[in-house]
């Protein structure tokens, strides 16, 4: 799950307290009212008139400007390259992404002057590959800026940035960036938090993010102990402070869309309870959605917006069914209990499966179970870091001791984040299935979840959940190959009955960052082997020497394999073809394809073939005797090009390179890259990845 969404947004209510929902009359007009506001959501995501997106006449375009504007937040180093977003002011609109080659200290709110060049963000190569412009176009953004030179126009007062950097510092300054991190997260979520990459991560497969980010649960804490304390004085009063703890709750949290739902949520429920009414909440949590929407229609495209309302109605709908069905007829007092705080996670849990498996193709499988043993540590912890907060602004010297107070608290819980984290498949990769199967799969489980529609159509909900999951185990398991190009650099994943084995061309991070998402959206949790062919040795081997049980690394300008030498699991296959080149056959179920990564592992075959010894008769991939070409073309040639399903080129073939590659023999090829714009179009069998983008090839 990514940083900052929040899968599970406690509310801080116990099920005991839900009332099931006693009617479905709204959900209709929920339902359409929701139809019109994703149409306006279309709409806003068009680009502005004025925004400089207008100024790029085609997808390519690059054109050298000067943009003025407010910096939205904090610049933060880290390991990959530097990023904001200037909110633009003068003749330009909207807003766009900044890239800077390393982070000058600009903070939120400056007006800043920048120079650079202007050009579209990049498109995901595959969609299992998250892109800069799909991110960036869910916040309305269409154009990046690579910045040249940049100039301060202007240091206005930021008086709430301020406050939430002070707090900030000061936790990680006194407790350090593990413990003060997660205090800080407790306070200010983690999107304003800069976090160590493994705490983060850890969370997210232990199913415990909504810890770290500003959510319903947190704001119910702050809410519930304002009430308390203020339960002598009169409504007025009780309702002046607690206006005063939501709005402190936003300005420190920052209004992202979780927070404005847990804003607005909190808000309606506070009233409605103040004025001595009851509401339905369903009809509130409708209301919240239909409002917010209205306020930003692109919200609706926001994760942690999704997860957020998903978690709250499954809490609403089905957190106090499942506790009845957990403690059964006649429980005691301890099944009671732990039905009870069992059903909760699981609720919210299940409501949210389905964003899980759309999004990223992950389950953490122990949520529940770390969501139980977590409880006792988050209200506390909670409150203490608000506490923690007004000390760190108003008495610093007593930040330390407070701060060794919450230490062992906080230790606990970041042992149970490690703990779940650590375990055998504390993230289940089930990849993710075709949009169509979640759709079904949504279906099935809401008619399960919700008691009304599960008493007449269970067995039907049953049936298509075992349909859906026939289905995609059997994608999972069907042979296929798949290429993705981006930056120059080459990824073949190859599956053959649930296996996996990856051919990569470059070394450098980004791509194994890439082969490592990519893995992960197709379920696999480790590759048979993995064969990289760049000369160069990767600066960071442990990222690509993980992701399979072996691993063979190009480097000292050495290939990895040697001609004759192969790499083979069960119905997968790579065998080195000549001893001068990279030129590589690839057995994949009965496919058979000839691998050339380069211009002189072209050569190098035509090279062999001319003198009638083809490397493929030799080592056994399926050449077979063919007479002589009747072009003049060597016979064996001809078998070098037949012995194959396919070619794979990783670079665009020229005139003469083409008519090399046309048999009869060959079913198709593939190319990495743009074919020129000039020239004789691409034979039919031929397909090109374009800049960046991918080809698969599914059956045996």
């Amino acid at each position: 799950m990514a940083a900052g969404a929040e899968p599970l947004d406690l509310q801080g209510s116990s099920p005991a307290r839900l009332r099931p929902i006693p009617g479905w009359a709204p959900l209709p007009v929920l339902l359409a009212l929701a139809g019109l506001l994703l149409l306006l959501a279309f709409r806003a995501a068009a680009p502005d008139p004025g925004d400089p997106l207008r100024l790029l006449a085609t997808p390519d375009a690059r054109l050298t400007v000067r943009l003025h504007g407010r910096l939205q937040a904090d610049l933060r180093s880290g390991a990959g390259p530097c990023r904001g977003v200037l909110r633009l002011q003068g003749e330009h609109k909207g807003a766009t992404a900044l890239r800077f080659s390393s982070c000058p200290a600009l903070q939120e709110g400056w007006r800043l002057e920048v120079n650079g060049l202007l050009r579209r963000p990049r498109l995901a190569p595959h969609p299992l590959l998250a892109g800069a412009a799909e991110r960036l176009a869910q916040r309305g953004i269409h154009t990046e800026l690579r910045v040249d030179q940049v100039r301060v126009l202007e240091r206005p007062a930021t008086p709430v940035a301020d406050l939430r950097r002070r707090i900030a510092e000061r936790f990680l300054a006194v407790a350090g960036p593990e413990v003060g991190g997660l205090l800080a997260a407790l306070v200010l979520g983690s999107a304003v938090v800069p976090l160590p990459e493994a705490l983060s991560a850890d969370f997210r497969a232990a199913g415990l993010s909504h810890a770290l980010a500003a959510s319903g649960f947190h704001l119910t804490v702050l809410l519930g102990a304002v009430l308390a304390l203020a339960r002598p004085f009169g409504r007025s009063v009780r309702l002046l402070l607690a206006a005063g703890a939501i709005v402190l709750f936003l300005l420190l949290a920052g209004p992202q869309a979780s927070v404005v739902r847990a804003v607005v949520s909190g808000s309606l429920a506070l009233l409605i309870l103040e004025s001595g009414r009851r509401g339905r909440p369903i009809g509130l949590l409708g209301l919240t959605v239909v409002l917010m929407l209205l306020l930003q229609p692109l919200w609706w495209a926001d994760l942690g917006f999704q997860l957020s309302v998903a978690a709250t109605a499954g809490l609403l709908v089905s957190a106090a069914p499942l506790e009845g069905w957990l403690a059964g007829p006649d429980p005691g007092r301890w099944r009671r209990v732990l039905a009870s705080s069992v059903a909760v996670p699981l609720a919210a849990s299940l409501w949210t499966l389905p964003l899980q498996l759309l999004h990223f193709g992950v389950v953490p499988l122990y949520a529940v179970p770390a969501n139980l043993l977590a409880e006792p540590f988050l209200t506390p912890l909670t409150l203490g870091a608000m506490a923690m907060a007004l000390v760190a602004l108003l008495l610093p010297p007593l930040l330390a001791p407070l701060a060794w107070l919450l230490a062992w608290p906080s230790r606990l819980l970041l042992l149970v984040a490690h703990g779940f984290a650590a375990l055998p498949m504390a993230q289940w990769q089930t990849g993710r299935p075709q949009p169509l199967l979640v759709l079904l799969f949504t279906l099935a489980l809401l008619v399960l979840l919700v008691p009304p529609l599960a008493r007449r159509w269970r067995w039907p909900a049953l049936a298509l959940l075992l349909l859906v999951g026939v289905l995609h185990t059997a994608a999972l398991r069907a042979d296929s190959l798949l290429l993705v190009h981006q930056g120059g650099g080459d990824l073949l994943v190859a599956r053959h009955q649930g296996r996996a084995v990856l051919v990569a061309t470059r070394a450098d991070p980004f791509l194994c960052q890439q082969a490592r998402r990519l893995a992960q959206g197709l379920g696999v949790t480790r590759f048979d082997w993995l064969l990289l062919l760049d000369p160069v040795a990767p600066a960071e081997p442990v990222c690509w020497s993980e992701q399979a049980g072996l691993s063979l690394l190009g480097g000292d300008a050495t290939a990895p394999l040697a001609a004759g030498q192969r790499l083979a699991s069960e119905g997968l296959e790579a065998r080195a073809l000549a001893m001068d080149s990279q030129a590589l056959a690839l057995v994949v179920g009965r496919q058979r394809w000839l691998l050339l990564p380069d211009r002189q592992a072209l050569r190098s075959l035509e090279s062999l073939a001319g003198e009638g010894s083809p490397p493929g008769s030799r080592q056994g991939i399926g050449a077979r005797h063919v007479d002589p070409d009747p072009a003049g073309r060597p016979a064996g040639a001809q078998a070098i090009w037949a012995q194959g399903s396919g070619v794979w080129l990783g670079f665009v073939p020229r005139h003469s390179e083409r008519r090399l590659l046309r048999s009869d023999g060959i079913r198709s090829v593939w190319i990495s890259g743009a074919p020129p714009a000039s020239g004789s179009p691409l034979p039919a069998s031929w397909r090109a990845t374009g800049a960046s983008g991918s080809l698969a090839r599914a059956g045996g």
